[in-house]
């Protein structure tokens, strides 16, 4: 058979295919074509030696905002790829029924890397978030259009994945967790799940929890105080417990304000592990504190993680929540997309969202990324 590229000699880590070990993986009509141990250089119209580095699925960021230019938040999602061997950018509801035909035109249809998104409740999206406004969309009812939502959302199937909505003091104000309740009934009518923002209280993390379906996606899972999901005691509540045994998804959700190292130990030491691992990606984290996704991923990995199941939480795990079976895995057959990187050894400084700072000693170097079947070095 003719392949398009075939990656020689890596170490593939496919938690999809339980596959940790050294291959070669071939590309062909924009597909995986094939595993194996020997696949042949000159059957391939391009072929590169990426021994030494690891190849994965071709990462997903569940959380990021990428409608540039269309939003004060948006970050260019070409950029953001390059930058850390994502190869599928999931936007949070930056863009609501309102203007959500401008982000799909705009953004994602001239976008290298695959954009899919999660449609705001609020008929605007996140419209008000600078350094300078900060107005919580849900905070007026009147803005929240669950007709319009599902009207937008049966239109744009292809890449809608589910509901947006944001509650929290700073998200929701008064509203408290109202928006939620309308947010819910929208994913309800259209079959898709829920992703909830959460902020500080009201409403509480239980609250929220409490209401979610299985399937849905609670992002900024390991907040600091408050909202916190373990006690002063470091202690996992009950709630969290129980909303997984349900079928809750867990998502990092890194962002400004939304990820804590001390949340994060004491999850993580009890055994709880986040399903997803997702940066939060916009404009005014950019320089810090989130920096891109392959930042995130290396905390995981400089908490004590393995690299498996970093690689999971980025890849099959975040597939899943989607409901995109053909990403986050190197099946035969599947979306042509890889992730090439490496892991350093060294001193490498990082910081939560509280400001809290870590010496790492291990960073998550990208050294290339494969899409649609393609090569596509990052920057």
């Amino acid at each position: 058979m003719a392949y398009d590229l075939v990656l020689k000699g890596g170490h593939v880590i496919d938690p999809a295919q339980d596959l940790d070990a050294i291959a070669d993986v071939a590309f062909a009509d924009g597909r995986v074509a094939a595993i194996g141990h020997d696949i042949k250089a000159i059957d391939a119209a391009e072929s590169r030696d990426v021994s030494g580095r690891f190849v994965a699925p071709g990462f997903i960021d569940l959380h990021t905002h990428v409608y540039w230019g269309g939003t004060s938040l948006g970050v260019d999602p070409t950029d953001a790829a390059r930058q850390s061997g994502v190869t599928t950018l999931v936007d949070a509801g930056s863009a609501g029924p309102g203007n959500f035909r401008g982000f799909r035109k705009h953004v994602i249809e001239p976008s290298e890397p695959r954009v899919l998104a999660y449609l705001h409740v609020s008929f605007a999206g996140i419209f008000a978030f600078s350094k300078r406004i900060m107005v919580g969309e849900s905070g007026d009812l009147r803005l929240l259009s669950p007709a319009d939502a599902i009207a937008v959302a049966n239109e744009h199937r292809d890449i809608i994945v589910g509901i947006k909505v944001r509650v929290g003091r700073n998200a929701s104000g008064s509203s408290g967790v109202a928006p939620l309740d309308i947010a819910l009934q929208v994913a309800e009518e259209l079959g898709l799940p829920l992703m909830a923002h959460i902020d500080e209280p009201p409403p509480s993390y239980e609250d929220v929890l409490d209401r979610l379906r299985p399937g849905d996606v609670l992002t900024h899972c390991f907040r600091p105080f408050p909202n916190s999901p373990v006690t002063g005691q470091g202690a996992i509540k009950s709630a969290v417990l129980e909303a997984r045994q349900r079928g809750i998804l867990f998502d990092v959700g890194h962002g400004m304000g939304s990820f804590a190292f001390k949340t994060a130990r004491a999850m993580l030491a009890a055994g709880f592990m986040p399903d997803t691992i997702s940066s939060d990606l916009h404009v005014l984290n950019l320089d810090g504190p989130v920096f891109d996704q392959a930042t995130t991923l290396a905390k995981f990995l400089n908490l004590g993680t393995p690299l498996v199941e970093v690689i999971r939480a980025t890849t099959s795990n975040a597939a899943a929540a989607i409901r995109r079976p053909e990403l986050g895995t190197l099946r035969t057959g599947s979306a042509g997309d890889a992730t090439i990187f490496s892991v350093r050894e060294g001193r490498f400084p990082l910081v939560d969202s509280t400001g809290e700072e870590m010496i790492g000693s291990k960073k998550l170097q990208i050294d290339g990324v494969v899409l649609r079947g393609g090569w596509w070095h990052p920057a």
